[in-house]
């Protein structure tokens, strides 16, 4: 890394009003996606997906993040975990598509087989024709590999590297601020789940998501019922940041019905609802009835795929009866959505601009956004330290 280079991304530490935001390299460089993998997504807690694809005891599902394949997988003793997604004799992948495992994960080469829980269980023919032990193969000692794992508002997070501080103890501000959230959340079926693939960088989906500064410009209806006024940065010491605002009007239907509301929320929630980014990818809304989740899955340098999936407070709003109601708000969210698109985009081509610095930021309005780039920064600069 050049002294250029080292110097920007110094630049993207200081205070609000010195700061230039992270060098062009970071959004348009194949190269700097590996070293993001190392220095941000590898040692942090980051999103895979979602709890609601693995339902039910023995549902299993392949996803994989940067390249590395995974398994999530409902074991039978009711627990959500990850595994690498290879077989511990020779490293096949071992389960390629979704579905429910009625006995054991099988691989397809030797057929070693194991159970949700990632133990191995049966190692045909591992001591010759017939013989199925071997005093060498300790099975104990062989399940699949675990991937240190926590599943919060449904969103499956993993500790790639294994040594980052606990889920509880990494986010506990913002668990704290959210702890009237820690309930049951249920999934509004297939209406409430959709994809936006964006030809942006994974940050720049992050940094829109940061502040309300656009609100009027980008998103015109929604500013009509939630003006740029109503909303205020999100901010902390820790790794999120996003914002808030005063004015959420619960939807109503043709009917009059609201959606159900979360039990035992304090009076704020019934005009407020936020949306933070638990750094590095995963960004979450919450509402008085109902949040979102979605995990920003970086494909390359220039191309972002978002998992966006919508949950009520009740699992009466999954029923028949509601279902117009849930189409209508993933409508809406769909559209707030879609609007982001052509401007993150137009961001990641002003990127290419050879003499561009990294932007600057208002120091009142730009609040989150630059501390999204303060935590990217720190951890280039962390490494850079530690390499001297």
């Amino acid at each position: 890394m050049d002294m250029n280079l080292k110097t920007q991304i110094a630049n993207a530490a200081l205070p609000i009003e010195k700061a230039t935001g992270m060098p062009n390299w970071f959004y348009t460089s194949p190269d700097a996606i590996q070293e993001e993998k190392c220095k941000i997504f590898s040692p942090n807690w980051v999103g895979i997906g979602f709890g609601k694809d693995v339902p039910e005891p023995g549902d299993v599902k392949p996803v994989e993040f940067l390249g590395d394949p995974f398994i999530i997988s409902h074991g039978r003793d009711g627990e959500i975990r990850v595994f690498h997604n290879a077989c511990r004799h020779r490293g096949v992948k071992l389960v390629q598509e979704a579905g429910k495992t009625t006995g054991l994960l099988r691989c397809p080469y030797h057929a070693w087989c194991y159970s949700t829980e990632g133990a191995l269980k049966q190692t045909p023919h591992v001591g010759g024709p017939g013989i199925h032990e071997h005093p060498t193969i300790d099975k104990s000692e062989l399940g699949l590999i675990e991937v240190r794992s926590h599943t919060h508002l449904d969103v499956v997070f993993v500790n790639i590297s294994g040594d980052a501080e606990p889920f509880e103890v990494y986010f506990k501000d913002v668990l704290e601020r959210w702890k009237e959230f820690d309930k049951p959340i249920y999934h509004g079926g297939a209406e409430s789940s959709f994809k936006l693939q964006v030809e942006t960088n994974w940050k720049l989906a992050v940094e829109n998501y940061s502040e309300a500064y656009h609100l009027p410009f980008i998103h015109p209806g929604l500013n009509e019922v939630s003006k740029l006024e109503d909303h205020a940065n999100i901010l902390s010491d820790g790794p999120f940041s996003g914002q808030l605002t005063r004015a959420f009007t619960m939807a109503v239907d043709e009917n009059g019905r609201n959606f159900s509301s979360f039990e035992g929320l304090s009076q704020r929630w019934d005009k407020e609802a936020e949306y933070i980014t638990f750094y590095p990818n995963v960004m979450l809304g919450v509402h008085k009835d109902h949040t979102f989740g979605i995990v920003l899955e970086p494909k390359s340098s220039s191309q972002t795929l978002e998992h966006i999936e919508i949950y009520y407070a009740s699992d009466e709003m999954r029923s028949n009866d509601w279902k117009a109601m849930r189409e209508t708000n993933s409508s809406f969210w769909k559209e707030v959505f879609g609007e982001d698109v052509g401007v993150v985009e137009a961001m990641q081509e002003g990127r290419k601009a050879d003499g561009f610095d990294g932007g600057h930021f208002s120091p009142v309005m730009d609040e989150s956004t630059h501390h999204f780039h303060r935590w990217v920064a720190g951890h280039f600069m962390d490494a850079i330290k530690a390499t001297k």
